[in-house]
């Protein structure tokens, strides 16, 4: 059947004229994007494309032939997948460019769970011996600031700071050296 007359009867609604155009040109527009695209890929476009042209076929303009229309169609969703998988490429190279110090640095992630137990274990210390030891350590205070501080000697701020560190000695012991 002639190209000009299927169109007419595809615009009119008649199934089988649709079914005559899938017929004819499905494996040949396959075959046209898959020179530039994965066959997946290019089947799923001309399927896209032929369930357009069946919606659509009441606003569709055709100032060629049918057949140059769904070439030229297929060609701008080909190129259109070419631009989406390479911005797709380039974002997975990106994402991987931050993160393959990670991927390549087995002590990155020891450092992440080192610092999580730590964090973890200064919580758990009973608070009057976390409050001396975090503003010991944290707040770069000196014993006797730290002893005015909490209205304590300094001698207790000493003992509460050396029972941190051996709590702490015990809940770490699986990450420091021998």
């Amino acid at each position: 059947m002639d190209d000009r007359i299927l169109f007419l009867q595809l615009q009119n609604g008649e199934e089988k004229a649709y079914e005559e155009l899938f017929i004819k040109y499905y494996s040949p527009l396959c075959e046209y994007a898959s020179r530039s695209i994965r066959d997946e890929e290019a089947e799923e476009l001309v399927q896209d494309l032929m369930l357009y042209v069946w919606e659509a076929r009441e606003e569709i303009v055709i100032e060629t032939s049918l057949k140059s229309w769904l070439f030229t169609a297929i060609k701008h969703r080909c190129m259109n997948a070419v631009k989406r998988n390479a911005c797709h490429e380039q974002a997975h190279e990106q994402i991987y460019e931050k993160l393959k110090d990670q991927f390549e640095d087995p002590n990155y992630y020891l450092f992440n769970e080192l610092s999580e137990k730590i964090e973890t274990s200064i919580r758990e210390l009973p608070d009057n011996y976390r409050e001396a030891f975090e503003l010991s350590r944290f707040g770069e205070l000196s014993n006797t600031q730290i002893a005015r501080q909490l209205n304590v000697s300094v001698k207790t701020v000493e003992y509460r700071i050396s029972q941190s560190l051996k709590i702490l000695r015990t809940k770490l012991k699986d990450f420091l050296p021998d």
